[in-house]
């Protein structure tokens, strides 16, 4: 009876055993992000309609509206699962709202946008872009508003995949490879690959999508997560993607993973140059010169996390289950928390 009842809950963690939380959340999860889903069907006819042809007037507001009924039940399960299942509170997910997370929060926004403009800069430069216009909209439809509703849709994506893809996933990946045969950096290290892989895999049938794509994406899912692994909070991934995503197809008018959410820029683009280094259609995250600034932002967000926190380091806290962390007051400036990169 215990070898079937360790198969299934931990004693020493007091808790389920990593597979079994993550069913958990799926149940939970998925039912409950379909009936938000369904209000569209039911009270927006016209923005699903938008969704289901990928054109029209109301493309983007249902975009935004299908991203933000994903987002509120994610954020409502992790309450749930947080408290009953994974028994760590909310803030552990990566949201310790102090003053160093809302810096990092900066930080990262900053980060997003600087990253695109280099992008754009570059492109424009070596002449694979042509600027055709600006402050376009879809037709129907004013800038003022379009530009709005691209900026709900990026907000509630950058907090959406974060959340899920470091703040729960890869936390809880790091805790189920952490073993006793290895150190929990290592976990650590596993779990960000892990989560990194399924982040590009989800994407890879994204409109436009090739193999390159999915593997660059894999590639910024890891630069994504390297705020989270070194300082254990969301703040910086979450405003990197946000502006990321924003500047590439709303300022600049570049695809954005493929989707035509540049419909509303400022800039309106043609796109030349070799596909290997612009990425086509998918837009920059498929070329190399997405890798680029990738390698860069890395490197910057080492240098911030060094000049923030006064040294660079894994948070080793992460892999620990609850039961086993310090408390509130945790920071990147904890050494018994961390090893050195």
């Amino acid at each position: 009876m215990n070898v079937i009842k360790s198969i299934f809950w931990n004693d020493e963690e007091q808790r389920l055993r990593l597979v079994w939380r993550f069913l958990v959340f799926l149940l939970i999860f998925g039912p409950l992000m379909a009936a938000a889903q369904s209000l569209i069907y039911f009270f927006f006819p016209d923005l699903l309609e938008a969704l289901q042809k990928g054109e029209g007037k109301g493309l983007l507001a249902g975009w935004a509206l299908s991203e933000w009924l994903m987002l509120i039940p994610l954020l409502v399960v992790l309450l749930i699962v947080g408290r009953w299942v994974d028994r760590r509170p909310f803030r552990d997910y990566g949201f310790r709202l102090d003053k160093a997370w809302w810096l990092d929060l900066g930080f990262g926004l900053g980060l997003g946008a600087l990253l695109m403009t280099g992008i754009f800069l570059v492109e424009y430069l070596l002449g694979w872009v042509q600027v055709t216009g600006t402050l376009q909209a879809p037709a129907g439809s004013t800038f003022a508003v379009s530009l709005l509703m691209a900026a709900a849709l990026f907000l509630a994506v950058g907090i959406f995949e974060e959340v899920l893809s470091r703040g729960y996933l890869l936390h809880n990946l790091a805790e189920g490879l952490n073993f006793k045969f290895w150190t929990p950096t290592v976990a650590l290290v596993l779990a960000w690959l892990l989560s990194s892989s399924v982040f590009g895999v989800a994407h890879a049938d994204n409109p436009n999508a090739t193999a390159i794509s999915t593997i660059n994406l894999v590639l910024a899912g890891l630069f994504l997560g390297l705020g989270y692994v070194l300082t254990g909070e969301l703040a910086i991934p979450i405003g990197l993607h946000i502006t990321w995503n924003f500047f590439q197809g709303n300022v600049f008018g570049f695809p954005v993973s493929g989707t035509a959410v540049n419909q509303v820029t400022f800039i309106a683009i043609e796109q030349h140059g070799p596909e290997l280094w612009t990425g086509s259609a998918f837009g920059p995250e498929a070329g190399l010169i997405g890798n680029l600034a990738i390698l860069v932002g890395a490197i910057l967000t080492l240098l911030w996390v060094k000049w923030h926190y006064g040294r660079v380091q894994f948070q080793r806290s992460i892999p620990l289950p609850p039961s086993q962390t310090l408390g509130s007051e945790d920071s990147p400036t904890s050494t018994s928390q961390e090893v050195a990169v």
